[in-house]
């Protein structure tokens, strides 16, 4: 009983440390440095998506160019 308790307690330890590491870490490289989207809809085609929403493709966008440079509103283009 004594031991099933400690080795309960150690794995309890463990992934609570493990998580308390890995969800900052996480969520700084996704919001700093890159992150994977999906390219839907008609927007890309013929480049990405040919196919339509069929088989969506998957993109690395790159957050850190965006951080490191000085980039003004203008410069992004929106439809």
């Amino acid at each position: 009983q004594a031991e099933s308790t400690s080795w309960c307690r150690s794995y309890l330890k463990a992934f609570a440390g493990g998580f308390l590491f890995a969800v900052p870490v996480t969520v700084t490289f996704l919001d700093r440095v890159a992150f994977v989207a999906r390219v839907q809809g008609a927007s890309m085609q013929p480049c990405l998506n040919p196919n339509g929403s069929q088989c969506p493709d998957v993109v690395l966008l790159n957050r850190w160019n965006v951080h490191s440079l000085d980039v003004k509103m203008p410069s992004i283009p929106f439809e």
